[in-house]
């Protein structure tokens, strides 16, 4: 899965150009907590990965046999060879932008080297991004509710509140994300260190009375399977990716635990631990074949050590879950920079990291998804099927915008970079062909969420671009104008006025509506413009840039990386630096409010452009969103027609 996780450390953490964290936790802090937060996902897959590739493999018999069994075992542990190490933690990892991670960090390190041919990279980082939407709503869905079914191995007593007692907790897990991560993030890397050792230790009873499980680990065993068992081997690949979801979190968290951590906790932690458990549970299968039912919690002994790992399966799918719900944040708060979202209230939940944030709105839209998804399938085993879709389509999306780094940014041959990628997207394509057998069992419902995700993403920034046009044609050239003012000034008032606009070639809007309504202009203007630049964040010192066009007239830009809420106030502090006299008090905003109507020849279908209008609708204040004083804002309002 993908997941930008607001981090949940302790220290502020600052990452250099080469994807390493310079930080006051130490390395032993950043290693325990990437072990809570990066690998929650992938650190639950065994509680259901290993039983549904089994089952797949077993056909109609339903019988698992040694070879399904030892074939299951060798696809899945070389998966995690391959997929997750080989290609994350040792090539991709390398991939940084500006020590950031993720789908979207990548989508802009590809763009930014392709240059002004970006659209089919632009393209990409939209599609990944919609299905990692989808991803967040089916991973607290499906790890929640695996965990909660472990209490019908306590007793079967319990088997009709497990769908209740899942919603249950999802909604507490929800009510709390306002609170932040923050208390709860202390607790993370700890619970899954214990997380793991429990399921490792687990697992070597089993191992020394079953010893053959380990001939799993020879290669050929998962060659062999496939290439005997026809269309059933490639069903049962598509259920073996369930072992491999989570492996984009490793990249996605690059910028907050850095590279070394999180390499070193997977090599030497979290990779071990996966491998004894389904060793461990295809030992329990090939002594018992019935175990396949649940062979994760059967690995415990009935009673309370039972009961005791529903619990602890429990809070680590909810950590699981707790990681994709924040990563869906961040992922919101990035695709929002790069013009890909309207504006969303983003509320910052600590005051030391600015990557903790809480958007009320998505918060709001995953709880009714997560649990409606919940009431429709009512069981783990039914939602494994709609699961694989999202995940392997957006591994498929980071090869290929990979590939593009690696040739444009490292400078590597076309050849060689193709080389080095072809094998990991051929196996990220076929991994994608078994899952998309799936689609009308339940894989339609990632597919659904993406496309709704990729239709409302191209429109807004289809629909922005026609308005920008639109609206730069209309407006007047702002030197002619200033020109004008100091040739033959209208009356003046004190104070600064400041007009905020997207285009600082041209007029703003609120500048010409204040000029023809009130016929007044301020002592000092200034005309100020926001841009999001393609690196996650800006140095201070480049924040602000200041021109002075007229003794009356200045520019002033402001610069944000896409990872960074902007704060306007704040930046413009910095600007007292650079020679500008800025005191909020006898400063006011200009705000230009636009109400959009459909025209009649519109560059978009009739459809879009209500889409894009209810989009804009839907907007949160640019008062809010740019950390502007309410008390010093003057909004005018204006009809355009797109």
């Amino acid at each position: 899965m993908t997941s930008d996780i607001a981090i949940p450390a302790p220290e502020t953490v600052a990452a250099n150009g080469h994807g390493e964290a310079h930080t006051t936790a130490g390395f032993a802090g950043l290693t325990l907590g990437s072990i809570g937060v990066v690998y929650g996902d992938i650190g639950t897959s065994p509680l259901y990965a290993f039983r549904e590739a089994v089952t797949a493999a077993s056909g109609m018999e339903g019988v698992p046999t040694q070879a399904a069994v030892l074939g299951v075992i060798s696809m899945i542990l070389w998966a995690l060879v391959v997929v997750v190490t080989l290609k994350y933690v040792v090539i991709l990892l390398r991939a940084d932008n500006n020590g950031e991670g993720g789908t979207l960090a990548l989508m802009a390190l590809a763009q930014r080297a392709v240059g002004t041919g970006g659209a089919t990279i632009v393209l990409l980082g939209i599609i990944s991004g919609a299905l990692f939407y989808g991803d967040a709503v089916i991973t607290p869905a499906l790890s929640v509710l695996s965990a909660v079914e472990g209490m019908k191995d306590v007793t079967a007593t319990f088997e009709p509140y497990v769908v209740p007692l899942t919603v249950v907790i999802l909604l507490g897990l929800f009510a709390v994300q306002s609170r932040g991560t923050a208390r709860v993030a202390a607790f993370f890397g700890p619970i899954m260190c214990v997380w793991f050792a429990v399921i490792a230790l687990a697992a070597i009873g089993p191992i020394m009375h079953q010893p053959q499980v380990l001939l799993a680990l020879n290669p050929l065993h998962a060659v062999s399977f496939m290439l005997h068992h026809g269309l059933i081997g490639f069903v049962t690949l598509g259920a073996v990716f369930l072992a491999v979801t989570g492996a984009e979190a490793l990249y996605a968290d690059l910028g907050h635990f850095g590279k070394r951590p999180i390499q070193t906790a997977w090599l030497f932690i979290v990779l071990p631990s996966l491998a004894l458990n389904y060793l461990g549970q295809g030992a329990l299968v090939l002594a018992d074949p019935k175990a396949i039912e649940s062979p994760f919690f059967q690995l415990f002994p009935q009673g309370w050590a039972r009961g005791g790992m529903v619990v602890l399966a429990t809070i680590a799918t909810v950590i699981a879950s707790q990681a994709v719900i924040t990563g869906a944040y961040s992922l919101t708060r990035q695709a929002i920079q790069l013009g890909l979202l309207p504006r969303f209230e983003i509320r910052h939940t600590s005051e030391a990291h600015s990557g903790q944030i809480f958007i009320p709105r998505i918060n709001q839209l995953l709880l009714v998804a997560v649990v409606m998804l919940v009431l429709m399938f009512r069981s783990s085993s039914a939602l494994a099927s709609a699961y694989g879709i999202s995940v392997t389509g957006t591994m498929v999306v980071t090869a290929m915008m990979g590939f593009v780094v690696i040739w444009k940014v490292w400078k590597w041959s076309p050849l060689w970079a193709a080389a080095l990628i072809a094998p990991f997207l051929f196996l990220d394509l076929t991994f994608l062909a078994a899952n998309l057998l799936k689609v009308f069992e339940g894989g339609w419902v990632p597919l659904a969420l993406g496309a709704l995700m990729i239709i409302l993403m191209y429109t807004w920034r289809r629909g922005s671009r026609l308005l920008f046009e639109k609206s730069r044609k209309l407006e007047f050239p702002l030197a002619d104008l200033v020109a004008m003012l100091e040739k033959r000034p209208p009356q003046r008032v004190p104070g600064t006025a400041v007009f905020l606009t997207s285009d600082p070639l041209s007029a703003p809007t609120a500048l010409m509506h204040s000029l023809k309504h009130y016929k007044v202009l301020h002592e000092k203007n200034v005309i100020l413009t926001i841009e999001t630049a393609p690196t996650p964040r800006i140095d201070p010192a480049e924040r602000v840039k200041l021109e002075q066009i007229s003794p009356t007239f200045s520019k002033v830009t402001l610069k944000f990386g896409f990872m960074e809420s902007p704060n306007v106030p704040k930046a413009l502090a910095i600007a007292r630096k650079l020679g500008w006299q800025f005191d909020i008090m006898s400063t006011s905003f200009f705000l230009s409010r636009r109400a959009l109507k459909p025209a009649a020849h519109s560059g978009m279908p009739r459809w879009q452009d209500r889409l894009f209008i209810s989009l804009s609708r839907s907007a949160n204040d640019a008062t809010d969103y740019f950390q502007i004083p309410s008390g010093r804002v003057v909004e005018v309002g204006t009809q355009v027609t797109i």
